[in-house]
């Protein structure tokens, strides 16, 4: 059994019947909706028309949001219903940023996640979902497309059917007759200020998707006539948790390698500092976490009850395992236990690579944010944590560093600001798979993240600081500022990367 939706665009007129009673029938809180009807506008009058899209969850065959989900409240039921219990659900809203059809929301009565379930409790005592049951054209039609008999089995091997974001490799149970490009290609129609009964909310809670009137996915006469907003799950602290990770997980990783290559010697008191960034940071992160889940006194579900395909449960152990070994080798530095320092040191880096890493397998679960697809962000992940180790010893004092540290200083903020750059003109400049990945580097570089990308990300925080060491490497404090300025860069990139890749629209 498979349960899924045919939407005959033929005969939709657009009266939000469907709406109102999804609305009703599972007393949807204002300002967010499980199925909506999109309208736009395309042609030049007088062969103008207007196309109408009912929208919703998809329920894939292959949910993304059910694998990243790190506590099961997103789960598919036997009969293929993507179903959500929010009772567990902990407000990471991570399954909003897998999920590439923006059918999640964040419920303001519980500040959990919801979406449409198929109206479950009436499939299961044989009744149709209300919104089959209202339309008055019979434009909305369910049933089990594994039964040969059915309606919408029949309608489904008949018509000439589409489904949205097939590249997405999610298999959509939701198909559309006569689909029409401009309305299921979320990119393609032009969005102004005012809808036609409405005005745009650019004021939902984190800001909505960005529409620039130029870009180049933009189809000529098509105007999105309705529609309605979905807010950025994830806001600033997300990239605050990017860099707090970096900076943690990262800051042995250079003194190690150095010391290994005989290029620095060993120093107690500089690896009892480096072990304390180590563990503020790591908290930090930790901290931050939990600050941005909507329902943090359920965080400890993640350890206690985890779903272990999703990288945010991985990514919590890897954390922890991190703390616990940075702990160990911090304590050996203050017993003066150096055997016990000697033997952590590299466990501890080594887990501190993972650390950094895991989030790009994390963004990689994100089916909905092609712009944090790229094969890079690994390396990048873990570049960026030895660019921050780079830039965390620059600015030690003089007392703990000495000459020694700051020539690995300057050496390593030289090389991986290189590096650096490079894989971020590769992000930007390479070939993307989807419209949404360039959509979304588009946006980094030429929407409203333009100006701390290119001033303060390249600018003040990657080729001011590779001129200054350039320049006057040799002087403490100038190696202090660059890095100072490395640091201040790679947050404002993480800011950048995360929110344009939000910024896409996905419906």
């Amino acid at each position: 059994m498979r349960y899924g939706f045919v939407i005959d665009n033929r005969k939709c007129i657009g009266c939000h019947s469907c709406t109102v009673a999804c609305k009703t029938e599972n007393r949807v809180s204002l300002g967010v909706n499980r199925t909506w009807v999109k309208y736009v506008e395309k042609g030049k009058f007088p062969q103008a028309r207007r196309v109408f899209q009912v929208t919703r969850c998809n329920h894939c065959e292959k949910p993304p949001c059910v694998e990243i989900c790190p506590v099961s409240a997103m789960f598919q039921r036997r009969d293929g219903v993507v179903d959500f219990n929010p009772e567990q659900c902990i407000g990471c809203k991570a399954c909003m940023q897998a999920c590439p059809y923006d059918a999640i929301y964040l419920d303001p009565a519980r500040n959990t996640t919801a979406k449409c379930h198929f109206c479950a409790h009436r499939i299961e005592i044989g009744l149709e979902p209300a919104c089959v049951t209202v339309c008055p054209e019979r434009a909305i039609v369910a049933g089990d497309l594994d039964d040969p008999a059915s309606e919408v089995a029949g309608l489904v091997a008949r018509e000439a059917v589409r489904v949205r974001k097939p590249e997405q490799g999610t298999r959509p149970k939701l198909f559309y007759i006569e689909g029409d490009e401009s309305a299921i290609v979320p990119t393609a129609a032009r969005h102004e200020a005012f809808y036609m009964w409405a005005q745009r909310n650019t004021n939902v809670s984190g800001g909505g998707a960005t529409y620039v009137p130029d870009h180049p996915l933009l189809q000529r006469n098509a105007l999105a006539a309705y529609d309605v907003a979905h807010a950025r799950p994830w806001d600033w602290l997300v990239p605050l948790y990017c860099w707090l990770k970096s900076v943690g997980a990262g800051v042995l990783a250079v003194p190690a390698i150095a010391a290994a290559f005989g290029w620095l010697d060993a120093s107690r008191s500089r690896d009892i500092a480096l072990a304390t960034v180590a563990l503020i940071f790591t908290a930090a992160t930790l901290l931050v976490l939990v600050g941005d889940l909507s329902r943090k006194e359920r965080f400890l579900r993640v350890m206690t009850a985890p779903q272990i395909k999703s990288w945010l449960t991985r990514g919590s152990y890897i954390l922890f395992l991190y703390s616990v070994l940075a702990g160990v080798y911090w304590l050996g530095g203050v017993s003066a236990w150096s055997l016990l320092s000697t033997l952590m040191l590299w466990p501890t880096v080594v887990s501190g690579f993972l650390a950094a890493g895991y989030t790009a397998f994390l963004f990689g679960q994100c089916e909905g944010r092609d712009l944090w697809q790229t094969p890079l962000l690994p390396v990048h992940f873990v570049l960026q944590a030895l660019l921050s180790s780079a830039a965390v010893l620059a600015l030690l004092p003089a007392s703990i560093g000495g000459d020694q540290t700051r020539t690995v200083a300057v050496a390593g903020l030289g090389l991986f600001l290189i590096l650096h750059l490079l894989i971020v003109c590769g992000e930007v400049v390479m070939p993307h798979a989807t419209d949404n990945a360039t959509y979304g580097a588009y946006l980094l570089v030429r929407g409203p993240c333009r100006n701390w990308f290119w001033i303060v990300a390249v600018g003040l925080g990657g080729l001011v600081p590779l001129l200054l060491l350039w320049v006057a490497g040799s002087n403490t404090a100038v190696v202090a500022l660059s890095g100072a300025l490395t640091l201040a860069g790679l947050y404002a990139y993480e800011w950048c990367f995360v929110m344009a890749g939000q910024s896409v629209p996905n419906s």
